[in-house]
């Protein structure tokens, strides 16, 4: 998405800001070999259940486009799963080097059903990364998770559930392994710094944050 997280929202109104239309391929991040960013990495994230969430200027689309395109560069095959209402635009997804034919692409009418579909896809093995395009006051049931969390452990997937909350609001149960809030901030005329805060964080501890900074989309340039 050269527009995806922050840049991948496709934005109707540019007054509402550029909830996640910034594009993934960062022009400065953390080094590879630094903590914070080997903690967001596909290695890192496989067999866990991790929610990213953001409300306002947020940069969700923007972090889970740069798994997106690590894991593909892996020869890990991905599938994005939404709902209607999703601001996950292909067209953003491809600038910023997503591969759209080797994603798959699934819509469902909402959190539930894409839960359910996430589980019928990771039952099969043959992935490395779902993302759960989940949306605001997403809730799934807790045996679902489970029952996610379970094939994510057995075949490696990561598991990726973007929703739209406030860092005060809970996360979806006690069953996501690390919980991250994302925020950006306009540094230039068509330059984002965009900031991962680990909320929650069963493996490392949370606290901990992963930094990039991103252009924005041609279209908002």
């Amino acid at each position: 998405m050269g527009a995806l997280g922050e840049h991948q929202v496709r934005m109707s109104s540019p007054a509402r800001g550029l909830p996640d239309r910034v594009s993934p391929s960062a022009s400065r991040q953390e080094p590879a070999g630094h903590p914070q960013a080997a903690r967001w990495r596909y290695a890192s994230l496989a067999g866990r259940l991790t929610e990213l969430a953001g409300g306002g200027a947020s940069a969700t689309l923007t972090f889970a486009c740069a798994l997106v395109l690590e894991a593909q560069g892996q020869g890990e095959p991905v599938a994005w799963i939404s709902r209607p209402e999703s601001t996950c635009f292909p067209p953003d997804l491809a600038e910023s080097g997503v591969d759209l034919d080797a994603l798959v692409l699934v819509r469902v009418p909402d959190a539930p059903a894409v839960a359910r579909a996430a589980a019928i896809l990771a039952r099969s093995g043959a992935f490395g990364v779902l993302v759960l395009d989940l949306g605001a006051e997403a809730t799934v049931p807790l045996a679902l998770q489970a029952r996610l969390l379970g094939l994510a452990r057995q075949h490696a997937v990561a598991l990726l559930c973007l929703t739209e909350k406030r860092r005060t609001a809970p996360s979806l149960s006690s069953l996501v392994s690390l919980r991250a809030e994302t925020r950006r901030h306009q540094v230039g005329p068509d330059r984002f710094t965009c900031t991962l805060t680990a909320l929650k964080d069963k493996r490392d501890g949370p606290g901990w944050s992963y930094v990039g900074e991103y252009c924005a989309p041609l279209g908002l340039r």
